[in-house]
Order: C-alpha cells, then sequence, then structure tokens
C-alpha cells in the first residue's frame, strides 16, 4: 500500500509502534544543513538537532563521505581483533579533549553505565572503599538515559514509575548547591555525576563559579568528576566542552551524540589513566563499541567541527539569538536561558504549556521541542547562519503574538 502524506504514516506508527514517545506531528523525509522536509515537501528549520546529535548540520557531506568509503571497506570487527581506525580515533579525540585515556560504546546511556562501573572499580580498587558500598552523588532533575540503573536516580516520576526494584548506592542532591554537594559526600562515596547544563529538566544553569568549587571540592575529598557532556559536549554551549566555561577538566567526561554528527550511534567516556586503568581485559566492552564504521565516521565528525569553525559560530549565533528571545519581551516568558546554541524560553503557567506554541512555531517552519510542560527548548545545528537565526525570531515573534491555535 502506498503511503505519501502525513496522515498514512502517523497510523501506521500508531498500529504497529510502541507508544513510548510522542512527537509533534510531523513526518520528515530529508534533510541538509539546518533545514528538513517532511512526506509533503513541506521545509522546516531545525531548532531541536535530534537533541544535538546533529551539530554538524544533516546529512553533512564530509562525515557521509566517510560513512560511505569505509563501508565499502570494513564496517565491524568486534574488539576480538583490531582495526586501523581505532587507534587514530584515539589519537585525534585524547589530543583534541587533552584526555589520557578514551574508551568508545555506542550510545550516550552506554557511556554513563560505563563511568558508573569504573567510578565503583576504581573506589575499591584505588580508594579503598569497602566492597559493595560505593556511593555515587547525582543531582536532581538530572537526564542521564533510559537504563533500569539510569532511571533508579533519576527523579522524575515519569521515568522511575512502576520500573523498580532499582539499583541501591545513588545519593541525590540539589543541582548548583555546592553544600548539598558537600554535605552528601561520605567515606564511601567514590564520585559525583553531574551535567554542566542539566538539558532534559529546562536547560537549566548552575550559578556562576559553581563548577570551580564542585573540582575543587572533589580533588579535596578524593572523589571522581564525572561530566555528562553528551548533549552540552562538542561545540554546542559555544565551546568544545562545557567544562571550558570554567576552565576545569572533570575525571570522567561522557560525549555522544554529535561525536558522529547524526549518522551513526557513537559516544565515548574520557578519563585520565589513573581512573581508566582500572579497567582489565574482560570486565567490560562492546561488540560494536570502537569499530572501524563508527570510528571513521567520528573521526571525519570532529574534524568538521574544527575546521569549519562551528563552536565559534554557535558561541556567535547563540548570543545572537538569545538576545533576539529577550528583545521579544513577551508577557507569557518567564525565563530566556542558555548557553551559545543550546537556550530554552520558559512560559508562564498562565500561556498554557509549551506544547502548542510548539505546534503553532511548526506550522510556521520551526520545528523545536516541549519539556516540562512549560519550556521550549531550542538548539539549531551549530552551521545556522544570521538570516536563519532572524527566521526562527520571526517566527516567535508571530506565535508569540496572538494564540498559538490561529499562529
Amino acid at each position: 500500500m502506498a503511503r505519501d502524506n502525513t496522515a498514512d504514516f502517523i497510523a501506521l506508527e500508531t498500529q504497529y509502534g510502541a507508544a513510548n514517545y510522542r512527537p509533534l506531528d510531523v513526518v520528515l523525509t530529508r534533510g541538509e544543513g539546518v533545514h528538513v522536509w517532511d512526506v509533503e515537501g513541506r521545509r522546516y528549520i531545525d531548532c531541536l538537532s535530534a537533541y544535538s546529535a546533529v551539530n554538524q548540520g544533516h546529512c553533512h557531506p564530509k562525515i557521509l563521505a566517510a560513512l560511505t568509503r569505509q563501508a565499502q571497506q570494513l564496517t565491524l570487527t568486534s574488539r576480538a581483533f583490531r582495526n586501523d581506525q581505532l587507534g587514530a580515533f584515539y589519537e585525534e579525540l585524547c589530543a583534541l579533549t587533552h584526555s589520557h585515556k578514551a574508551l568508545p560504546m555506542n550510545s550516550g546511556a552506554e557511556a554513563v553505565e560505563t563511568a558508573l562501573k569504573v567510578a565503583r572499580k576504581w573506589g575499591y580498587t584505588v580508594k579503598g572503599v569497602p566492597q559493595d558500598q560505593a556511593e555515587i552523588i547525582v543531582c536532581r532533575d538530572n537526564f542521564h538515559g533510559r537504563t533500569l540503573t539510569i532511571v533508579g536516580f533519576s527523579t522524575d516520576p515519569a521515568a522511575r514509575r512502576d520500573f523498580g526494584p532499582f539499583t541501591p548506592g545513588f545519593r541525590i542532591v540539589p543541582f548548583g548547591d555546592i553544600k548539598a554537594l558537600e554535605a552528601a559526600i561520605t567515606p564511601f562515596t567514590v564520585a559525583f555525576l553531574v551535567e554542566p547544563i542539566q538539558g532534559e529538566a529546562g536547560v537549566i544553569l548552575p550559578p556562576p563559579g559553581y563548577f570551580k568549587a564542585v573540582r575543587a571540592l572533589c580533588s579535596t575529598r578524593n572523589v571522581i568528576l564525572i561530566l555528562d557532556e553528551i548533549q552540552t559536549g562538542l561545540g554546542r554551549t559555544g565551546k568544545l566542552l562545557a567544562e571550558e566555561h570554567e576552565a576545569i577538566e572533570a575525571d570522567l567526561t561522557l560525549i555522544g551524540k554529535a561525536l558522529s554528527g547524526g549518522f551513526y550511534p557513537v559516544s565515548a567516556v574520557l578519563s585520565n589513566a589513573e581512573v581508566m586503568d582500572v579497567l582489565h581485559p574482560g570486565e567490560h566492552g562492546s561488540t560494536f563499541g570502537g569499530n572501524p564504521l563508527a570510528c571513521a565516521v567520528a573521526r571525519a565528525a570532529l574534524k568538521v567541527l574544527i575546521e569549519e569553525g562551528m563552536i565559534e559560530n554557535a558561541m556567535r549565533m547563540g548570543s545572537y539569538l538569545k538576545t533576539g528571545f529577550e528583545a521579544l519581551h513577551s508577557p507569557l516568558f518567564k525565563e530566556v536561558r542558555g548557553r551559545g546554541l543550546m537556550l530554552a524560553v520558559e512560559l508562564l503557567p498562565e500561556a498554557g504549556g509549551a506544547r502548542g506554541y510548539c505546534e503553532a512555531l511548526q506550522r510556521r517552519g520551526i520545528l523545536c521541542k516541549e519539556t516540562h510542560e512549560h519550556t521550549i527548548r531550542i538548539a539549531p545545528p551549530l552551521i545556522i547562519t544570521k538570516s536563519e537565526v532572524d527566521e526562527v525570531l520571526d517566527a516567535f515573534v508571530a506565535v508569540f503574538s496572538r494564540d498559538p491555535v490561529s499562529a
């Protein structure tokens, strides 16, 4: 049966797919740069970037060329054998991020799980924490993935409800509260896992100086600092890594999403040698982690990010876009916040929720997504131009000057 319109494709998903997402009712079929097209030929500016997985823009030709070349040569060996892409990927990634060691995985959640295992083993074998007593501190309103262990330390009821029992060994503190973190550290604490900016929570920034204080506290108390930069990393905030805004270095840094430019699932745990060297053969791994196709794609994705000035553009265009949102002075805006091209507009409760405004923006050719009911996230590819930012701002002006249903 031929299907050529939005309603047909949505009906197909509804009939056969699990109802674990609530996407906007747009069915996309093509992407190039900052633009995507739906099955009926309408063009949109993508202001979500697949949750920052396509920082480099959709279907970047140089990344596509690397993928095509490698796919014709060798795609997978498993880690039972070596391949000629992995070592070069390690070298280039570590040089770029000033890391000693890297461990490649596939998804962001896998990178988080890897870091949790590494931190616990370090706690037992290096710090001397008694077996099975290790504690890891996390933040309220965190989002680190969807595995059972990760949702077990989430504070989002929708993420946790009906999925227990959960993995023990986690303590939860408020994000941005250095005194609460200090009070939570015990002799059994092995790590503090935190996002530099809480993305899924609505682009929540910590107070200035927080991460400098966190770094100093973790060093003093012999606690591993794990920064989840899966969304904030690789240029999104106007720096290669968000940790650079406060001139610190984590002990473990987690990256993913844009590490492949959206072509292929690739993630990595970056580490200093002392922490990573606790792992030995047989203790952790992944059939697809570090495969030659992933490595070739990631090498190209990192190269274009640097060579094409995308990180610097994120800082410039992010500042321009944020200033534009602030200049709207909408009576429905509670707050405009963010850093680089990781932005959010939080609406007042009387606005009636962000979903309707996202749908109105969609009708005007701008794709954003609501989070936590009242917040619109805006995170276009890092290649966005000033004229394209103006298109986004014009759509917001139109939508927030009238009822979203009629906009």
